[in-house]
């Protein structure tokens, strides 16, 4: 038996090892305080070791120990390898609040985020630029970290509800990470009465025990007012509402018929048969197909709008478009990238005129391999505009009317049908991840008020165009890697570990299992499991529970890539209208395939690209949280009009606070456990249950329930359940 390990009365410590009860916390605490003794000098790991009486077998428990010393800034170590006592080391990032009270500050370069209590933000607001000193680094946990000052504040103005008092005002943000009021003096409230929705500049930030201060800067309409609530929106997420002049006159002027000289070097593919497939409101046209066999291989055409001939780099437009960085898609409108003269004008691929485009061409054999491809400046000329649904008419009901309509393209449907299957079951082969989760479809009447919401249609056509689109972009990228020329690429990189773990144990509960090698799961793994719980009742559950795994798709100057996808290769090449790294990419594709790509604007381009990749990123991120913000607002407004109604739900979500139930046509609501009256119900974390202490009733993820609407908040955007 060897000996325990401790302290002696001089603070030398002596470890020969079994006192396995003691923590790494306890550890490290040792150890620092050695580090501390005024008579200690620095001194090696294996100095250390020597002194401390660590046996070579533990060394490597001891470095731990010292690394997460370091980490969180109590030790240092010089470039001699020699610990010391360290000052706290000093971090730089963005603060991200989160509306239950807590937050994160997010450091440039490192992928782990440190997580802050409420008690240690010191006044920093959402979005700042703070200075953050690690306080705890627990092995194999997030690190922990204090605010020690506010270098910049992020947001300037927000978004909310004017309440007034008799001698001052007040705003309730709608932005649930701003969990302050912001105190209003009357003298700078506009004029504001309570129920308006109203434009805040923040004018203090507050502190520990003071409310930040605001003045009223624009009266957005009363709560009650048709079209405040999505205005509130668009105006929180700072989205733009209208084109400079500026830029409105260049759209103007290049938006012109296309010439015989813009014809000029071009592929000429007018006669070639070419559709367009979209929804039945769409009116930026940005792609169009062609597709015919030659022999056993097919030639598949994907033609994308030329937006670049029209946008030129570091124009009015291209500034804006960059600006803007997408199209965002709300519910009752769309906040375009380019102004509507280009977008649903010249730069849309309609029918029956001649239109500029950049064609991706591929011949691809049986087996769904693209064995040939040629990327080309071409001139298009579109036969006809056509919607989901009369493709899926023609293909999957056998729609007689709708066939006999267009009977001169339904051979070509039938073609793309065909190598749609093949390249689908080329990806599913590879172990490309296809998470079907329905969108809502939202159907509003003339005042915006929502009448119907349901999941949205994915059928045979949408799935030609995801395709279709899909193989284009993977080519493109493909081509430009092995190129060599700087390029925008989609990455998604492998999830984080310890989700994966997670979801592993998780699932164990249904009988499923995850192969983990290496610390890694291959996408493979997650499809293979998808597919197994494809018709189970846990089936949207665990669907939710691998996607919540999974990280964000970004754009990046380097191919790292995409996981889930299972491509090496990928890029957003089809949507030059609506995403600006799709313009980005065909100005670089355009440059070289005119021979202009030397080195001098490679090295432009290496200049440019990283900050127009994280720009683009930033900007999707906040577009999707906007259009996610406006579909919770309406959905909010739908269920005001049912409460008493009971519906059947599927548990989509269990937390400590209570169990998320989501109906059919995607309405998701709360039951909070103050609600559950038959009992006294425990959260258990390890399998996402809740479970009632006298009648030992349990609920499951993935469990069908019957609840009542008892109540929904505007302001709040929730909707309160309780089971019926």
């Amino acid at each position: 038996m060897t000996k325990h390990s401790y302290l002696d009365s001089k603070g030398v410590f002596l470890l020969g090892g079994d006192r396995m009860d003691q923590t790494f916390e306890k550890r490290k605490k040792i150890i620092y305080e050695f580090i501390c003794d005024e008579f200690y000098v620095p001194m090696k790991l294996k100095e250390l070791a020597i002194l401390l009486q660590v046996p070579k077998e533990q060394r490597n428990e001891l470095k731990k120990v010292l690394d997460s010393l370091e980490a969180e800034g109590k030790v240092h170590v010089s470039s001699k390898g020699k610990y010391s006592k360290g000052e706290a080391k000093r971090l730089v990032g963005t603060f991200t609040a989160h509306a239950r009270g807590f937050g994160f500050v997010t450091v440039e370069g490192e992928a782990e985020e440190i997580f802050i209590s409420e008690d240690d933000m010191n006044g920093a607001f959402h979005n700042d630029q703070v200075e953050v000193v690690i306080k705890a680094a627990p092995s194999g946990k997030r690190r922990e970290g204090k605010i020690t000052k506010v270098l910049s504040h992020g947001t300037t103005t927000l978004v909310g509800y004017f309440e007034k008092s008799k001698n001052y005002g007040f705003v309730r943000p709608d932005n649930q990470r701003f969990v302050k009021d912001v105190f209003i003096p009357l003298e700078r409230s506009k004029g504001a009465v309570t129920g308006h929705k109203v434009v805040v500049e923040l004018t203090k930030y507050g502190g520990d025990n003071r409310k930040p201060e605001g003045k009223v800067i624009e009266i957005i309409g009363h709560v009650n007012d048709p079209g405040t609530d999505i205005m509130s929106i668009v105006k929180g997420y700072d989205l733009p509402t209208g084109f400079p002049e500026k830029v409105l006159n260049q759209a103007e002027r290049v938006a012109k018929d296309v010439s015989t000289a813009d014809m000029a070097g071009r592929m000429d593919l007018r006669d070639w048969q070419m559709v367009t497939i979209d929804g039945e409101d769409a009116k930026d046209l940005d792609d169009a197909i062609s597709i015919t066999r030659d022999g056993s291989n097919y030639i598949l055409g994907v033609h994308i709008a030329d937006v670049t001939n029209y946008v030129q780099e570091n124009s009015a437009l291209d500034r804006e478009a960059q600006k803007r960085g997408t199209s965002v898609y709300l519910v009752d409108r769309v906040i375009p990238m380019l102004p509507h003269t280009l977008s649903n004008g010249i730069c849309s691929l309609n029918a029956g005129v001649d239109r500029l485009a950049l064609s991706c061409i591929m011949t691809i054999n049986e087996k769904g391999a693209v064995i040939d491809h040629k990327i080309a400046e071409t001139v298009v000329r579109i036969d006809e505009r056509m919607s989901y649904t009369s493709v899926k008419k023609i293909l999957e009901e056998r729609d007689a009317d709708e066939i006999e309509r267009y009977k001169q393209l339904v051979t070509m449907f039938e073609l793309m049908a065909e190598l749609s299957g093949i390249l689908r079951e080329k990806r599913k082969k590879r172990g490309s991840i296809d998470f079907d989760f329905p969108e809502t479809k939202m159907v509003l009447d003339e005042n915006g008020k929502p009448t119907d919401i349901k999941p949205y249609d994915r059928n045979v056509a949408t799935k030609i165009i995801e395709d279709f689109m899909l193989l284009a972009n993977e080519t493109v990228a493909e081509d430009y890697f092995w190129q060599e020329i700087p390029f925008v690429y989609r990455t998604h990189e492998s999830p984080d570990e310890d989700k994966v773990k997670k979801l592993a144990t998780f699932i164990n509960n249904f009988g499923h299992s995850l192969h983990i090698s290496n610390k890694e799961v291959r996408p493979k793994e997650i499809q293979k499991l998808l597919a197994k719980v494809e018709g189970t009742a846990e089936e949207a559950l665990i669907s939710r529970l691998a996607l919540r795994s999974m990280k964000q798709a970004r754009y990046t100057p380097e191919n790292t890539g995409h996981f889930g996808l299972a491509a090496q290769y990928y890029c957003h090449f089809t949507s030059p209208i609506r995403r600006y790294p799709d313009l980005q990419i065909h100005r670089i594709i355009k440059e070289n395939l005119r021979g202009r790509m030397n080195d001098d604007r490679r090295a432009h381009y290496d200049t440019i690209l990283t900050e127009v990749a994280k720009k683009s990123s930033e900007r999707e991120r906040l577009a999707e949280e906007a259009e996610r913000e406006t579909i919770k607002l309406k959905k909010v407004e739908y269920m005001a009009q049912r409460i008493g109604e009971t519906f059947e739900g599927v548990i989509s979500s269990i937390t400590k606070w209570g169990i998320y139930v989501e109906l059919p046509n995607t309405i998701e609501g709360l039951i909070h456990v103050t609600n559950m009256y038959d009992d006294h119900y425990n959260y258990i974390e390890e399998s996402y249950e809740m479970v009632g202490e006298h009648t030992g009733r349990t609920y499951k993820l993935g469990q069908t329930v019957m609840v009542r609407v008892i109540g929904t908040n505007r302001l709040e955007r929730t909707i309160d359940f309780e089971f019926e």
